[in-house]
């Protein structure tokens, strides 16, 4: 009975996902799993979004250098559920973080939190004092809950918390940046404090780096695609669709050739192409004027390609100065990815490089210039992550038009995790809806 009762939902709720990046995907392997089929539409011919493949010199790269972590639960149990099993495609690591010359903190591997102690009290380079400071200031906030009163700047909150210059330039300031995208006076301590919540201060699992062996599209949104269209649902690429029309029995998506009334419409497109998506329904003005509120920041990410092997002293090598982090993609090619990049953005690309190039120098010693490089920037890669910002939630002013994406309300900033969420989420309340 029960198979019948899904058989019958899948004939008579009709969905369309507007966008396959990680928050569609994540939407339609839910709503298949669960026997409804929907059909998602893809304006690029390459499935993942913001974290999606590209193709250089022959090579596979990814549009950015994202960083995955253990607390991501919900993609690693949607990648595990699509047949994308992370023991093969991500190769797990303890939480480090090395910036040469300066700190080597690693979490050893013991039951949560004496991972963290340890970790902060063997951090190399670290003055004691510093190392003391995380401790009180990790404890301190366990005892509030993670919660403040008040939403402030992250810069504001290690001031009250009176955190040690290094501790800030080399522990907190990283992550912070890393995870927010956004400059440390303008980024929202509440959001900052949830990472560290269930990151640092959760299982010892929940901080563990998780390196990618595939390329974005082929970690989760080409797997998903292949779950979804087992069950019934489509996926069409290089379908754009112009605009959603509201109908008496649905919408219409101006675009979609096959003239279909949808019963339900996820829109899991970046928050600056809704505006047009949805300019003839009226009742969604409340969630555009939110939007309109957000700011942008761009993330760039540049592949240096080596004539001969260049190896940093660890897979993700800290820097600060131009280039925040660096990659080891492969042996002869590094990946530099420049959080919160605007000041860059009017450079030229061999000026960047350069710049790069001359960290790389200084960590690893004589190293020959590069013999190519490549340089990505994603102009408005997340919204500026600032303190009591609002976000949109799924479930919009118009019945059954829904919301999914890195933007949507969470306690999460832009991230991979915050997506997948997002997708679940409205996948749950379409198919409560249908029930």
């Amino acid at each position: 009975m029960a198979g019948l009762a899904r058989l019958a939902r899948g004939l008579t709720v009709r969905v369309a996902i507007i966008g396959a990046g990680y928050a569609g995907m994540a939407a339609a392997a839910t709503l298949a799993a669960d026997g409804i089929p929907a059909t998602v539409f893809e304006s690029s011919r390459v499935l993942g979004g913001r974290a999606r493949r590209v193709e250089c010199r022959g090579r596979r790269f990814d549009n950015g250098q994202h960083i995955l972590v253990g607390a991501y639960t919900e993609l690693l149990r949607l990648m595990r559920l699509v047949g994308a099993d992370p023991a093969l495609l991500l190769e797990r690591r303890p939480l480090s973080l090395t910036f040469p010359g300066h700190m080597r903190l690693v979490a050893p591997r013991l039951p949560a939190p004496l991972h963290l102690a340890a970790a902060l009290l063997t951090a190399r380079g670290l003055p004691f004092a510093a190392r003391l400071d995380a401790l009180r200031f990790m404890r301190a906030m366990k005892q509030t809950g993670f919660r403040l009163e008040r939403d402030m700047s992250f810069a504001d909150l290690m001031a009250r918390q009176r955190q040690h210059a290094a501790a800030i330039r080399y522990l907190w300031q990283p992550l912070c940046v890393s995870a927010l995208n956004t400059p440390p006076q303008d980024a929202s301590a509440q959001v900052f404090l949830n990472v560290l919540r269930d990151t640092l201060a959760a299982r010892r699992e929940a901080s563990d780096l998780l390196l990618p062996r595939v390329d974005f599209s082929a970690l989760f949104p080409e797997p998903a695609e292949r779950f979804v269209r087992e069950r019934g649902g489509d996926v069409r690429r290089g379908a754009a669709i112009r605009s959603v029309i509201q109908h008496p029995d649905g919408f219409i998506l101006t675009g979609d050739t096959s003239g279909r009334i949808y019963t339900h419409v996820i829109a899991a497109v970046a928050p600056g192409h809704l505006p047009r998506l949805v300019a003839t329904l009226p009742r969604l003005q409340p969630v555009l004027d939110d939007i309109a509120a957000f700011a942008y920041e761009p993330i760039l990410t540049a592949y240096l390609g080596y004539p001969q092997p260049v190896r940093l002293p660890d897979a993700m090598t800290g820097v600060g100065e131009t280039a925040h982090f660096l990659f080891q993609h492969t042996d002869d090619v590094l990946a530099a990815v420049v959080s919160v990049s605007r000041p860059l953005l009017s450079l030229p690309h061999a000026a960047i490089i350069e710049r790069i190039h001359a960290e790389v120098r200084s960590i690893v010693g004589d190293a020959p210039a590069p013999a190519w490089f490549r340089v990505i920037a994603e102009k408005r890669a997340t919204f500026a992550c600032r303190p009591g910002m609002r976000r949109p939630a799924c479930e919009t002013p118009l019945e059954n038009f829904y919301l999914c994406g890195d933007y949507v309300a969470s306690d999460y900033p832009a991230t991979l995790e915050a997506a997948a969420r997002s997708g679940i989420a409205c996948a749950r309340l379409v198919s409560r809806k249908a029930a």
